[in-house]
């Protein structure tokens, strides 16, 4: 589980992301980031709408995949950024395994590895 220092809260943070910075799109979700300028941690959120699925259990096992493939690549990443996943359809046919390789090809897109 990705720890709580690495968690982007507060809705007035989602929308400074969505307005203010730049968007990469995967095949299973779009990857909107954006360069806060200073050197604390950077934070990860994500979203999982209900029209992707209407089932909780879904909508987590997704969260979880992704969180996790961020947790694994956390030392590698650089710091000063806000990211946020907006997950597609296509990613709750996607193993955890795929989604993984699919998130670390979509931080190396961005540039967000040292």
């Amino acid at each position: 589980m990705l720890a709580r220092k690495f968690s982007l809260n507060g809705k007035s943070n989602f929308e400074r992301v969505e307005k203010e910075g730049k968007m990469y799109q995967s095949d299973s979700f779009g990857v909107s980031y954006f360069e806060r300028g200073d050197d604390s941690d950077s934070r990860f959120g994500f979203i999982v709408s209900n029209k992707i699925a209407k089932e909780a259990v879904l909508r987590n096992r997704v969260k979880r995949a992704l969180s996790e493939s961020v947790r694994f690549e956390m030392t590698r990443l650089k710091n000063g950024y806000d990211v946020i996943f907006l997950v597609k359809q296509l990613s709750l046919r996607k193993s955890t395994d795929e989604l993984m390789k699919e998130v670390r090809t979509a931080l190396e897109k961005i540039n967000l590895y040292k």
